[in-house]
């Protein structure tokens, strides 16, 4: 990485976290701790040493404890910024959105869910992005779930099916070699080509499907020791545990 280089991750923390029920009645999701370490700590930390350092964190449930949270951390070398949802809860593609005049130098965006973590090289595929022409990449990876991601020959979003239902949402036919792959929560995009959309509450997968329409947003399959959505009681059990046997 070149010195001085910004490098931007886009922390999503402004849910409620109603998955994680009495441990969000008091505070953010972001705060819930994986091995006592808050989670939005965990993220910040793994993004820094990964040359990450300038992160915009959107809040609302509790908004003010993030903040409060934030002031007490001395991260050398790195810049944090607040994307303030507390009036209004955006949704991903609004939170976006909102948060561009804060992305106005920064070639590409890191998008990190707060309750996701993974061992994922997020630098290598950072470099990567910022030499192709894509708009977005969604990191995608082969798990056991009913709603997929649809890509082309090519790589390229189409759209997202329901396997419950067979519900593809896409305006294209698809093709005979389409492939479906899981959202692993994380993806990188090129501010620049969410500029032409008007602020409002909405989700990010129906911004990309405009986008689609003239740049390519691409699946980049990730390979990973681990990755945990954090979202349940049940998930952070799951993954104390296995961190914790890893030591």
């Amino acid at each position: 990485m070149k010195q001085n280089e910004r490098r931007t991750a886009f922390i999503l923390a402004a849910g409620l976290g109603t998955r994680l029920k009495e441990l969000t009645s008091e505070k953010p999701k972001a705060l819930v701790e994986l091995n006592k370490q808050p989670l939005l700590e965990i993220v910040i930390e793994n993004l820094i040493s990964q040359g990450f350092n300038h992160f915009v964190i959107n809040v609302h449930h509790f908004a003010d404890k993030i903040i409060d949270f934030l002031k007490t951390k001395k991260y050398e070398n790195v810049e944090i910024e607040i994307s303030d949802e507390r009036d209004f809860l955006y949704n991903t593609g609004g939170a976006i959105i909102k948060a561009l005049p804060l992305f106005k130098n920064s070639k590409a965006v890191l998008i990190h869910n707060v309750d996701i973590i993974s061992d994922i090289d997020f630098q290598s595929i950072y470099n990567d992005f910022t030499k192709s022409e894509d708009a977005a990449w969604l990191l995608t990876q082969n798990r056991n779930n009913k709603r997929k991601l649809v890509f082309d020959e090519n790589d390229c979003f189409v759209g997202r099916m329901n396997l419950e239902n067979n519900e593809y949402d896409g305006d294209t036919e698809l093709s005979k070699d389409y492939k479906l792959l899981s959202f692993s929560g994380l993806h990188i995009i090129k501010p620049e080509y969410f500029l032409d959309f008007e602020l409002s509450a909405c989700y990010v997968f129906d911004l990309y499907k405009e986008i689609a329409k003239t740049k390519n947003i691409r699946s980049k399959f990730t390979d990973s020791k681990y990755w945990f959505d954090l979202g349940t009681q049940e998930q952070l059990k799951e993954a104390s545990s296995w961190l914790l046997y890893q030591k």
